[in-house]
């Protein structure tokens, strides 16, 4: 690696919302807390788009209860990741993509840039046609002209953007309350056994032995521990105005893990309740088959005997889709800056990167077919799991540099544990890799 601190960025990521919203240097310990709320929550929404809705619903559908221990072990994860994440936005106040392209060659830093949005334009395929589908369900529109609409969803961004970095969070969090309430009444209709639901979140070794189940199981901790979400965090924390001093930069980094941690167990809710209705609803009536999003819409209504259970879906879905927009065209955006230090104006770039994640989308789903579309939701997930290691590695790393985090660096146990999840990520793809080419 390079000599870091000799090369550190002089603009700020997301320079026109850094540093934009006020702590209160005074006050009592929760309204510190609630000024340094937001980044985690926005975070979160990659932990519940689209992409989690395929693989949660196969997974309940065909092995029942089994893969929440899955969704468990993987927020469990998220919540460290993320918390190294924000931690290293904080210390240096750059992001994730800025210390990569400080810290190596041109070279790798051109290839990482690559890698990550392949992991961009996987997710955003999720999310549009995760949208698109909702819109179909809901009000039958056809699947083509639904993706095609939400490549104007990027104007809300730009919208919002412009009345605060506040108003693109409460947006997110609001959308995320609507996930919750909607899945909460779901998972009241449903009926679940309280007992194989516990029995679920302890893990089964037939997860690993079992080559269908393997591969829905990655496909989980694939949409749920999210690369691009390690580039996300690492920035939008730096829009606190926290002190800059040793002792405000270590609040904020509490704060700031406080506040991902929370948002990330909301989000192990929704997506357990996903796979807890499937279970409950499909795996119980014998529907082992169920694997696509739009049979589930389907079918829920008449299992459960209320055309209320569809509606609530849908809305889930669509809020989902949207929610998982903000949150992709941002990091896309950030990705960009900090990976190839280019700086065009911010309703340009935005264009720009939504454009890379979305014509591949259309491409896809008109060529596809809504089948085949619905097909690559959980495809694109196992995507996002093999591009982890890459966006890992270099945090783990430079969060444990001692001369660029000084006494931020990470502690001997937490380096020991975050290698620990890289290692299993990596094992957990390289034997869906070798399963996958030997059929």
């Amino acid at each position: 690696m390079k000599n870091i601190k000799g090369n550190l960025a002089e603009i700020a990521s997301l320079s026109e919302v850094n540093r934009s919203l006020s702590v209160p240097k005074d006050g009592t310990w929760f309204r510190k807390f609630l000024a340094f709320a937001g980044p985690g929550y926005m975070v979160a929404v990659g932990y519940m788009d689209p992409g989690n809705w395929a693989t949660d619903i196969a997974g309940g559908a065909k092995f029942g209860y089994t893969l929440l221990s899955v969704i468990l072990v993987s927020n469990l994860m998220a919540i460290l990741l993320q918390a190294l994440s924000g931690k290293l936005g904080i210390a240096t106040g750059k992001d994730l993509a800025q210390m990569c392209r400080d810290a190596y060659s041109r070279p790798v830093a051109i290839g990482l840039w690559l890698l990550c949005e392949i992991a961009i334009a996987a997710m955003d395929l999720a999310e549009v046609i995760g949208s698109a589908i909702a819109l179909k369900l809901l009000f039958g529109l056809p699947l083509l002209y639904g993706v095609i609409i939400t490549a104007f969803d990027v104007m809300l961004i730009l919208l919002l953007q412009n009345k605060g970095f506040r108003a693109l969070e409460t947006l997110v969090i609001v959308l995320m309350a609507t996930i919750a309430g909607c899945f909460g009444i779901n998972l009241i209709l449903a009926q679940p056994s309280w007992g194989g639901m516990l029995g679920g979140f302890v893990p089964d070794s037939q997860i690993l032995t079992n080559p269908s189940m393997l591969y829905i199981a990655i496909g989980i901790m694939g949409a749920t521990v999210m690369p691009h979400n390690l580039y996300l965090h690492s920035s939008i924390v730096q829009t606190r105005k926290f002190e800059q001093t040793s002792a405000g930069k270590r609040e904020a980094i509490k704060f700031a893990t406080w506040d991902s941690s929370i948002a990330l167990m909301f989000a192990l809710f929704i997506n357990a309740a996903i796979l807890i209705v499937a279970a409950a609803v499909f795996n119980t009536a014998g529907k082992t088959d169920v694997a696509e999003i739009s049979d589930a819409y389907y079918l829920l209504s008449p299992l459960l005997g209320t055309t209320l259970a569809s509606i609530l879906f849908g809305v889930a879905l669509l809020a989902s889709g949207q929610n998982s927009t903000v949150t992709g065209t941002l990091a896309g955006q950030i990705v960009m800056e900090g990976f190839l230090n280019l700086r065009l104006p911010p309703w340009l770039r935005r264009l720009v990167t939504r454009l890379i994640a979305i014509i591949p989308a259309v491409i896809v789903t008109a060529i596809a077919g809504e089948k085949g579309a619905e097909e690559l939701l959980v495809l694109s997930q196992v995507i996002l799991s093999i591009q982890l290691p890459f966006a890992i590695i270099p945090l783990l790393l430079f969060t444990s540099d001692k001369k660029l985090m000084g006494e931020f660096a990470n502690k001997m146990w937490q380096k020991a544990l975050a290698w620990i999840v890289t290692g299993i990520i990596i094992v957990l793809n390289v034997i869906l890799i070798v399963q996958t080419i030997s059929g």
